[in-house]
């Protein structure tokens, strides 16, 4: 008997056979979207109906062209008021006394009282004009028809006929009666038209003085880029710095308002005005507002410049145009005129344009220079820029410490007697010994009869701020970096600063991101010529200017780095600066790289072969025959001062203290003795070359032998 086996749960196991099965996936149909209500897209609609840029131009147009309306009947009817009373009058009065004018007070009080005479002789002969018009009437009419009734009786004696006597007469009444009949006709018409073309009037009045809100306006005026600078809109700018005594004396002076105002007049690529503030605002609540005040006028803050002259209680307004400070200005001077050279004593370095667009020259005459400012803003292209310039002299002899040593100074290979260029702890050592150096050559000039003239030494240090904060100590214990009475670096500094002028040694430096550590007191006070491009604060500032030009309001904190790239806040004697002024802001030329070599090639084609000493290396055995010829160049001859000079810059060690006697007791025998042309000593380079040559030739054939 068999048995059936009913299973009655399902076996999990997958069948052998996976091929043999099929798996069908029913997706079930999606459920149709609910429908959106008619209110929610209603909404919708109305909402990008609303928003629409049409609407709103729409809307805004609307409003703009109502105000323009109610503004030009509030515009027409105050002008109405003025002119029949003497509102205008007290408003100026008013303006004369917040001001602090007595004198224009009175004179506008005079005027009152002879308006008001007037007005009231007006008055009274109104008392008596009716009479008086009656009776012209009477008159009038009386002549007139005597003078139509004496026409007629010509015309009826011409014509022989009696009706003639009233034809004028009856003419003139027809024409009365066609003029009743026209004004009868045009009347209902002039009634619904008059108060049209009214509106229409104070429209006109109220968008000629563009009389409605900001928001209103169309984008193009909305804007208010580049809008010209009126009288109205300073006032208005000032009105609105938030300075409520400013504010209120505004008010109180109604439209005279301007009367704080000089007289707008065209500056450069901007315009200047100086602003007379009322008793009991002063200047520096001004000066603090400039974003503000800059944003009233339209303008972006580094467009204005506030700065104080001499008069009492004025700030001098310098409002650039919309965007033209950030227009490149010309190229150098010194690149596209080929033929210029310089004058050390009474020239002027062609260093770039003021805010004026005016040609700003630089007089660099006994004066030290300090140039400071953040990094990668146009601090070493400043400076070289100077240097370049004064290059062209060939009486100015140059020491020259990079201490980027990124190549900005190579050009000056062979115009300066000392180029050292590294940012190694080494390199500030070699600086500081050239300074060094510069203070023993400026006491030898100290030492000498009075009356000698000497030429220029420039000492340029670019990057002084790695020197001022090395940590190295010579053998003597000594620190090379820091500002202690102990420090050399700084020490040498200061006796230049002290003293060097007097005798034509001067430092130039260049530093970046100014502190007391990297830039100290004393050494950037000792700066005649101070300059600084884009700082990050104010006492920034004023450690790079000092405090009587950021008071008078320079401000190089707010230049704006990497966008005002090349622009100076200089304060010095050496630059023409308007009166009144502490300071001048100029946009230096740019000298690219290439153009600074080709400069470099005529300032060297000017000089008699100059070697440049990169290293200064101490103690070691000299060949002083083979450093003569070195140092002597390509010159025809050089003065036995000068080889002196030179032998001096190439090794203070071996030849700082030969005088011509050591020169000649050196050269004697060898046939290069100095000897005399044009009455100076001079040693020639060719005598130099031959002995050195025979030497070197008896050298050779000794050895031989």
């Amino acid at each position: 008997m068999s048995e059936n086996v009913v299973h009655l749960h399902k076996n999990p196991e997958p069948p052998a056979d996976s091929a043999a099965v099929t798996t069908l996936t029913v997706v079930p149909e999606p459920a149709p979207p609910a429908p959106v209500p008619l209110w929610v897209r209603s909404g919708r609609a109305v909402r990008t109906v609303v928003t629409h840029d049409t609407t709103k131009t729409a809307a805004r147009a609307a409003a703009r062209h109502s105000l323009y309306t109610f503004n030009g009947g509030r515009i027409a009817a105050r002008r109405a008021w003025d002119g029949r009373t003497g509102a205008r009058y007290e408003r100026m009065i008013r303006a004369a006394e917040a001001a602090g004018n007595l004198e224009m007070a009175e004179e506008w009080e005079e005027r009152l009282q002879r308006f008001r005479e007037a007005r009231h002789r007006r008055r009274m002969d109104l008392l008596h004009s009716p009479v008086d018009a009656a009776k012209g009437v009477a008159v009038g009419a009386g002549m007139s028809v005597g003078a139509l009734v004496a026409l007629g009786v010509v015309m009826a004696i011409n014509s022989g006929d009696v009706k003639d006597v009233i034809t004028p007469l009856a003419a003139t009444v027809e024409f009365i009666g066609l003029l009743i009949r026209i004004v009868q006709v045009v009347w209902g018409p002039a009634l619904t038209i008059g108060p049209l073309l009214a509106l229409l009037a104070l429209w006109a009045v109220g968008r000629h003085q563009q009389a409605a809100p900001a928001w209103s306006m169309p984008d193009q005026v909305r804007s208010s880029e580049g809008e010209p600078i009126t009288p109205s809109i300073v006032v208005k700018a000032l009105r609105d710095l938030g300075v409520p005594a400013l504010r209120r004396a505004i008010q109180e002076m109604g439209d005279a308002g301007a009367s704080m105002l000089g007289p707008i007049r065209i500056a450069g690529c901007g315009v200047e005005v100086d602003v007379t503030l009322p008793s009991g605002v002063s200047t520096n609540e001004v000066q603090g507002k400039r974003r503000k005040l800059a944003e009233n006028l339209t303008r972006h803050e580094h467009e204005v410049f506030i700065t104080i002259p001499q008069a009492a209680r004025t700030v001098r307004l310098w409002i650039a145009d919309s965007g033209a400070l950030d227009e490149p200005i010309g190229p150098s001077p010194l690149v596209t005129d080929e033929t210029m050279t310089a004058n050390y004593k009474t020239g002027r370095a062609p260093w770039g344009q003021d805010l004026r667009g005016d040609a700003a020259g630089l007089s660099v005459y006994q004066r030290h220079l300090l140039i400071t400012g953040l990094s990668n803003q146009g601090k070493t292209a400043a400076l070289r820029a100077l240097a370049l310039w004064l290059t062209l002299d060939r009486s100015v002899e140059f020491w020259m410490g990079d201490l980027k040593g990124a190549g900005d100074w190579a050009m000056c290979d062979g115009i300066a007697t000392r180029l050292i260029q590294g940012p190694t702890d080494d390199h500030v050592i070699q600086v500081t010994e050239m300074l060094e150096d510069a203070v023993e050559e400026m006491n030898r000039r100290l030492q000498a009869p009075p009356g000698t003239e000497f030429p220029p030494l420039i000492v340029i240090v670019d990057e002084a701020q790695v020197a001022f904060m090395c940590p190295v100590k010579g053998d003597d214990k000594r620190p090379y970096g820091g500002s202690s009475s102990t420090s050399r670096y700084f020490m040498a500094a200061r006796k230049i600063h002290n003293q060097g002028r007097a005798v034509n040694v001067l430092l130039w430096q260049g530093t970046q991101d100014p502190t007391d550590q990297n830039l100290p007191k004393l050494v950037r006070e000792g700066a005649h010529t101070r300059a600084s491009l884009a700082l990050g604060t104010e006492s920034q500032a004023r450690m790079a200017l000092g405090d009587k030009a950021v008071d008078g309001g320079a401000a190089p904190n707010l230049l704006r780095p990497g966008l005002d790239k090349g622009t100076l806040v200089i304060a010095s004697d050496g630059i023409d600066i308007p009166k009144g002024q502490s300071s001048l802001t100029v946009r230096t030329h740019y000298i690219s790289t290439d153009d600074a070599k080709a400069i470099a090639a005529r300032a060297k084609a000017l000089r008699d072969g100059v070697t440049t000493l990169h290293v200064v290396d101490r103690g070691e055995d000299r060949d002083p025959l083979a450093d003569i010829a070195s140092l002597i160049g390509t010159a025809e001859r050089v003065r036995t001062k000068d080889v002196l000079a030179r032998l001096g810059n190439l090794n203070p060690g071996a030849y700082s203290g030969w005088s011509f006697l050591d020169l000649k007791r050196e050269l004697e025998g060898t046939g290069a003795e100095p000897y005399k042309s044009d009455g100076v000593m001079v040693v020639s380079r060719d005598r130099v070359a031959r002995a050195l040559a025979n030497r070197d030739g008896e050298s050779s054939a000794s050895a031989s032998e």
